[in-house]
């Protein structure tokens, strides 16, 4: 031991043991410690060169605090912190909690400056007893300091710098010392006890006065009575082994000290102190709060909204940045989630398919020019990692980036793609095509993004609906006729319409193949791409509002602990179509609820409506993509192929699909189609009950030349043999059919001519080439009735 240490341990006096450390400590408050390291042990030159290399203004940054999520009526939804804490000013903490305090831990801290000489001379005392280590004696200021520099460094991830702000060292004391004389001459005793008090952790999770006491007593830190105040203020030096709720014993015990204590200061009466110590802990008012989305009411919206934060760049340049900035900042995150719609969307898909089904089901809302998400449903609600309780760690309504799974092929929904692209061209709904029943477009020509090219080997496709034959587009969509929109895209070209998806909203859940790299694939017009739900909700809102697309959002408006707002995700709204095409779009599928395929889908009240069937190869997946001018919403249910008894690996396989499968848990019978089954089962319902209170409103006219196309100057075909005839008209985007027709002046197999021929003729229309057949047969006796050759034979004889 160093002969300094062995002279003040020689002092067998308190009261000059007390003069001895007096001296040292006031020559430390000086900024003159040499002769106090001397006595330590340590060299006068070291320890010179040590206090000057130690910064004497130490940094002490906002608290950590808990950031809450709102829905729209400002109730609470979830909580986001890394420390679970609510910074509450001085004069809101309870007079009782700060006595109780500042009786067991400083109660000369309004007394003495830095530290406390009495308590650093009972702490040298100890200390050199048991050989030099540093315990006790901190005042409120020297402890504070030490909060900080360990707060700082656990949330920095910095186990070394923890471990050296808690070491038991005479280093570690002058450096706590420096900082509290300097933290003393820049704020005032109430500021650090203020301090102090927010950001103690009062063990079970529980971080600052003000959350401890919601926790432990289900009450306020300024509502704070002695005995809670008391437990509270003894929980500070030991959080973990005196936390009354795993240890109540040894809360009680050391709340009871705290109680001694304070009568001994006569802060509460001895009589006060008895009466208090014969009272318990009641467990039953412990509050947990949890944190993130795991088990908060609606745990997929809340994954969400922490998403949708995590992108926002008005929190942090980077995503650790706004990390920290959700989980520390003490933001207040409002929401437009609507329980009542919430609710209602749910029931409507809980209804039809549970969450232990081999099903998957979703029901997505978007109001149209907002882009506000106003419900995201689906049939397994419950976020968790048990499969067989129907648990999920995945929100099958979003993308991958999203926390969404692989996504969901969304049959013929994709062809109101098509159309906007075509119309948006020129083709007008009056635009013929000859659907047959089956075709093989194998060797047709179409535009892709990069070049002119040409569908490879034969690729034959059938419609499912029972129609076929010439068509205009009005029909084929009410019909879902997959040949008539195979033909209108070819015709527009691959790009355009693959464009056309992405600029209203349609979204690829495969993060490697955005949705414009399918233009080389004519077979996108029947829904093979994988997209998410949402999107489609969000496609079809841009036709409801008229052209105007709007990023899907949730949250309106994000404030700090300080109260300032800070810019919210933007929906980023803007034109992404003409308000025409997207009139003459909406008056296509407004034909497919009334009289098309979807009639059950229809709303009661008869409202503005338009929407699209969608249905995948062999029943998988269903679809009803809808909406009226004040709402969109997609509706889907597809098998699970993970589960019997659409899993191929599994004994039972059934290979059609949703056709004429009944649901084991609600027991709906499933036709297997878009209108049969989402949109009269789930989109119906939840829209209904959304648009209960709102009046209907129309979507807008449709200017003629969308109808019946833009009338054109009919193509001059002087000199051009027949070949080269129809070329031309191809060409020009017009359609060119055949008819046969019997002349005595053109041979058989020959053009007679075209119909029409000249004038004028709306673009994208059809002519009819019109060859002949030959010289129009005349009866002979061999076609004559039996009576007429009879009568004939009489007027021979």
């Amino acid at each position: 031991m160093p002969s300094g240490l062995k002279r003040v341990g020689a002092v067998t006096g308190a009261g000059a043991l007390f003069v001895v450390v007096s001296a040292l400590c006031g020559l430390l408050v000086a900024g003159l410690a040499i002769p106090f390291a001397a006595a330590s042990g340590v060299g006068a030159r070291a320890a010179n060169d040590q206090l000057t290399k130690i910064p004497t203004n130490l940094t002490t940054p906002p608290q950590p605090q808990r950031s809450k999520v709102l829905d729209v009526n400002g109730n609470m939804l979830a909580y986001f912190y890394d420390e679970n804490r609510i910074y509450v000013p001085l004069s809101k903490i309870a007079p009782v909690m700060r006595s109780a305090l500042l009786s067991i831990e400083d109660h000369r801290f309004y007394q003495h400056g830095a530290f406390d000489p009495k308590g650093t001379l009972r702490a040298f005392v100890t200390n050199h007893a048991a050989g030099g280590t540093v315990q006790g004696g901190s005042s409120i200021t020297q402890q504070y300091v030490k909060m900080v520099l360990v707060n700082e460094a656990t949330l920095a991830g910095d186990e070394q710098a923890v471990k050296d702000a808690q070491e038991t060292t005479y280093q570690r004391k002058i450096t706590e010392l420096r900082y509290a004389i300097a933290l003393e001459q820049k704020l005032s005793k109430d500021q650090i006890l203020e301090r102090y008090l927010n950001l103690a952790y009062f063990g079970d999770g529980a971080y600052g006065v003000e959350a401890a006491a919601r926790h432990y007593f289900g009450t306020t830190a300024a509502k704070l009575t002695l005995p809670q105040a008391a437990m509270l203020a003894g929980l500070v030096q030991s959080p973990d082994s005196d936390n009354p709720v795993q240890h109540p014993q040894a809360g009680l015990d050391r709340r009871n000290q705290v109680l001694s204590r304070m009568a001994e200061l006569g802060e509460i009466t001895p009589q006060q102190a008895q009466a208090t110590i014969k009272t318990g802990f009641d467990a039953k008012q412990v509050q947990h709060v949890r944190n993130g989305c795991i088990d908060t009411r609606y745990p997929f919206l809340c994954d969400y909204v922490r998403r949708s934060l995590l992108n926002d760049p008005s929190l942090g340049e980077t995503v650790q940045d706004r990390e920290k900035t959700i989980d520390r900042g003490g933001l207040t995150v409002q929401t437009a989630i609507d329980p009542k719609t919430q609710d209602m969307a749910q029931r409507s898909v809980s209804k039809m398919i549970g969450a232990t089904d081999p099903l998957i089901s979703t029901m997505d809302m978007i109001q149209p020019g907002t882009g506000l998400i106003v419900a995201m449903a689906q049939s397994r609600p419950v976020m968790g990692k048990d499969a067989k309780l129907g648990e999920t760690y995945y929100n099958y309504s979003v993308p991958q980036s999203m926390g969404g799974g692989q996504g969901f092929q969304a049959g013929s929904t994709f062809k109101a793609f098509t159309a906007a692209a075509a119309l948006q061209k020129g083709i007008p709904i009056a635009k013929k095509f000859d659907a047959k029943k089956t075709m093989n477009f194998g060797g047709a020509h179409f535009d892709s993004c990069e070049r002119r090219t040409s569908i490879a080997g034969d690729w034959k496709v059938s419609n499912s609906t029972g129609r076929s034959g010439e068509m205009d587009m009005a029909k084929a969509a009410a019909w879902s006729v997959n040949t008539y929109f195979v033909q209108l895209e070819l015709a527009t070209g691959m790009c355009d319409v693959t464009r056309m998806a992405a600029e209203v909203g349609a979204q690829s859940s495969v993060q490697s193949a955005p949705i414009t790299s399918y233009d080389d694939k004519p077979s996108f017009t029947l829904g093979t791409v994988e997209v998410s739900p949402l999107s489609m909700a969000e496609a079809y809102a841009t036709f409801a509002s008229g052209g105007i697309h709007c990023d899907p959002i949730i949250i309106s408006k994000i404030t700090t602990a300080a109260g300032k707002q800070i810019a919210a995700p933007s929906a980023n709204c803007k034109r992404v179509i003409s308000a025409d095409v997207a009139a003459a779009v909406n008056k296509l599928l407004t034909g497919v609820v009334d009289g098309g395929s979807a009639p059950r889908a229809r709303l009661d009240d008869h409202r503005p409506q338009a929407g699209k069937t969608g249905t995948i190869d062999s029943n998988a997946a269903v679809w009803f993509a809808g909406y009226t001018p004040e709402i969109a919403g997609a509706a889907m249910i597809s098998i699970d192929s993970t589960m019997a008894p659409f899993n191929k690996a599994k004994p039972g396989y059934r290979s059609s699909g949703l056709k004429g499968f009944t649901v084991p848990s609600t027991h709906t019978f499933l036709s297997g189609s878009g209108g049969g089954d989402a949109g009269p089962g789930i989109w119906k319902p939840a829209v209904t009950a959304y648009l209960a209170d709102k009046p209907a409103t129309a979507f807008a006219d449709v200017p003629d030349a969308y109808v019946h196309g833009k009338q054109v100057d009919f193509p001059d075909l002087t000199g051009l043999k027949t070949d080269e005839a129809i070329k031309k008209l191809k060409d020009s985007g017009l359609t060119v059919t055949r008819e046969e027709k019997a002349s005595d002046s053109v041979p058989k197999g020959k053009l007679i001519g075209f119909s029409p021929s000249s004038g004028k003729i709306a673009q994208y229309g059809t002519v009819k080439a019109v060859f002949s057949t030959g010289p129009e047969k005349k009866p002979d006796d061999h076609t004559k009735k039996p009576a007429d050759r009879a009568k004939k034979r009489d007027q021979h004889r």
